[in-house]
């Protein structure tokens, strides 16, 4: 059995006739995807959008958001999002890309950057004249969308590009220090969050990221406590409880059948581990979101 929480490819923001693409712009004018993004979900894709009017409640890894104009939504396909509440209002510019679109036939990775980073801040207010800037820049976006061209591929790649690298310094003046990835001990934390991202479902043992990474268990341990503040077994029960937290809030699933597809041996196994790391048991918690 296989009961998670959905993925949506970015194929599905798209009308059924069009050739699927992995990039996308929604904008005032753009048909609206009829996705149940009421509900908790996933994607294959990357979203930057910035709100121009209206207002939203955006939710991301149980963290809520109030998203209003001015506000900048950074979204990675290593969070569970939801969208609780929507204005009829509502008026946002949004790209949406995958990783083989920004990535060309490159190494150029989203991921290192800090607001795609699981665990960043996923909604930030721009002062007026960063929201300007940024909102010409979706424009421009947009408008090379729908010109036709021989290289738009690769024009609207450089676009997303210069994008990102505008977004970095703005993230980094509103919530950390710029991270920009320069020692070993920070390249081998960021790969195993992403292996985290990856495979929390199914391997729980420090081991076996260990030696996806080529290192010892008791290295990765240090390094990743060192850089982070948290112990790496942490990170693992935090992604693990994370999604049982959203399966917990689906009436129809049972507890017996969350413990199967997040792969525990059974059941009392997956309330002593929720029990352990989120303080009550898998029944508590459904009981306050009854």
């Amino acid at each position: 059995m296989s009961i998670r929480v959905p993925t949506y490819q970015l194929a599905a923001l798209q009308e059924p006739a069009e050739k699927p693409a992995a990039f996308f712009f929604l904008g005032p004018d753009s048909a609206v995807p009829h996705l149940p993004i009421d509900r908790p979900y996933r994607s294959n894709y990357y979203k930057i959008g910035l709100c121009r009017e209206g207002r939203a409640r955006l939710n991301v890894n149980l963290e809520s958001y109030v998203v209003e104009p001015g506000s900048l939504m950074v979204l990675s396909p290593h969070v569970i999002k939801q969208w609780p509440a929507m204005a009829a209002d509502m008026d946002a510019l949004s790209i949406f890309f995958t990783k083989e679109f920004i990535s060309g036939s490159g190494s150029f990775n989203p991921d290192n950057f800090a607001f795609f980073e699981r665990d960043a801040t996923h909604v930030l207010q721009l002062p007026p004249a960063a929201a300007k800037r940024l909102s010409g820049l979706l424009l421009a976006i947009e408008q090379k969308c729908h010109e036709p061209h021989a290289y738009q591929e690769e024009i609207l790649r450089s676009l997303l590009h210069i994008l990102l690298h505008e977004l970095a310094p703005i993230y980094s003046a509103q919530h950390t220090p710029s991270n920009i990835i320069r020692t070993r001990s920070q390249l081998i934390t960021a790969e195993f969050k992403q292996l985290v991202n990856s495979h929390y479902a199914t391997e729980r043992s420090l081991a076996f990221y260990a030696d996806k990474l080529c290192i010892t268990t008791k290295h990765l341990a240090e390094t990743v406590k060192e850089v982070t503040g948290k112990r790496a077994a942490e990170w693992l029960a935090e992604a693990v409880v994370l999604e049982a937290h959203v399966l917990l809030q689906n009436p129809a699933l049972t507890v017996a059948q969350i413990a199967e597809t997040l792969h525990f041996a059974d059941q009392s196994t997956f309330g002593r581990f929720f029990r352990r790391s989120a303080g009550v048991s898998p029944a508590g918690y459904r009981q306050r979101w009854a």
